[in-house]
């Protein structure tokens, strides 16, 4: 065939073995010949093209000798020995099957996506479901953290099974389906006619063998439906949107398999007294005229309670004064930030005849 493998697959010459197969995977999704819009001679160079530079001895060779490379020795052939020129259809020129057994090399993965299941590799026994709730919690429990409990209603192991699914005493037996060896064998049609697949077995789901008698609380499935509590530690200093991952309290899988996960999404409250800007903690405190000319103190709130905060004669409408270490802890670390307090004069919005008459005095004094 002639043409660039390299830009076939449309990567670079120095791609990676990673880059190249999901190069391959994505242009064989969309030019495969049983999907809508498929183009049935490039998936055939894409083919080729992925059976050489897949190949680290063929891709050597390739990059060494280029168009003059002859990965098969004959014409007619694709990569790796197989013969193209017969594919004219599904199942072959005049109805014919060819049937493969892909075992390896990377090519059970890419048939796994397109047609669905998986190669001549075992699955492992799939994991119980996650589980997703929203916690909301206040501004003052985000600084200083806090502890909740959640109630759910989902799968638990059975306990008088242990979630084996058999009944406890009881025994088992080998697989009847797979014979004990925890795979069947599965024949799926393709472009490229019949190939076989080793699928896990359905009724042991990978192990062997089966209960002799099912358990009769769960019916042999190594779950129940049940009410758990589950306390939620929430750290100081989380930020709003964040999520608490706590592995293994999903939903249990079925015999025995692994549980799925709690994912818990944080919802932090506003609070009309305080901003969070990343460590810190905004706030603003509104002084009288008299004070931010001769100075004195004022009662501020903090989210650990009230505390006196100095204002120093002149100060002026929008200044800023930070108090230490009263802002938000850092996330699973040291240190704290701050409280920004911005002062704001209160312009009075009615004067008795006497305190208008001080007003213009000091107006009048060019105050």
């Amino acid at each position: 065939m002639a043409g660039d493998y390299y830009k076939i697959l449309g990567v670079s010459k120095g791609a990676t073995d990673d880059e190249i197969k999901k190069a391959y995977r994505k242009q064989a999704h969309k030019y495969h010949p049983d999907k809508s819009g498929g183009d049935e001679a490039k998936f055939k160079e894409l083919n080729e093209a992925y059976q050489v530079l897949s190949d680290k001895s063929k891709r050597s060779q390739y990059d060494q000798f280029g168009q003059t490379f002859n990965q098969a020795g004959g014409g007619g052939q694709g990569a790796g020995g197989f013969d193209f020129s017969g594919f004219q259809g599904f199942g072959g020129q005049g109805g014919q099957d060819f049937n493969f057994e892909f075992g390896g090399g990377g090519f059970e993965d890419i048939f796994s996506d397109i047609f669905g299941g998986g190669g001549t590799r075992t699955r492992r026994r799939p994991q119980g479901q996650d589980i997703q709730v929203d916690l909301e919690i206040s501004f003052a429990d985000m600084v200083a953290g806090a502890e909740r409990d959640i109630k759910l209603y989902k799968n638990v192991v059975c306990e008088r099974c242990q979630g084996e699914g058999g009944e406890p005493g009881a025994g088992e037996k080998t697989c009847p389906t797979c014979h004990g060896s925890g795979q069947i064998k599965k024949t799926a049609r393709s472009f490229f006619g019949n190939f076989a697949q080793v699928v896990e077995c359905p009724e042991c789901h990978g192990a062997g063998e089966v209960p002799n008698k099912k358990c009769t609380k769960c019916h042999g499935d190594g779950r129940i439906k049940e009410e758990e509590i589950i306390k939620i530690k929430v750290p100081a200093g989380i930020q709003h949107g964040q999520t608490i991952s706590l592995q293994g309290h999903g939903e249990a899988g079925g015999r025995g398999s692994v549980p799925g996960d709690l994912y818990v999404n944080i919802h932090v409250q506003p609070d009309k007294r305080f901003q969070r800007k990343g460590q810190d903690i905004l706030s603003t405190e509104a002084i009288p005229f008299s004070m931010a000319v001769l100075g004195g103190k004022v009662e501020i709130e903090t989210v650990e309670g009230k505390l006196v905060l100095k204002i120093p004669a002149g100060t002026k409408s929008g200044e800023i004064f930070r108090i230490k270490e009263k802002g938000v802890p850092e996330l699973q670390g040291r240190g704290r930030g701050n409280q920004l307090v911005t002062v704001i004069i209160e312009t009075p919005k009615s004067l008795s005849r006497e305190q208008k008459d001080l007003i213009e005095k000091l107006k009048n004094q060019g105050i």
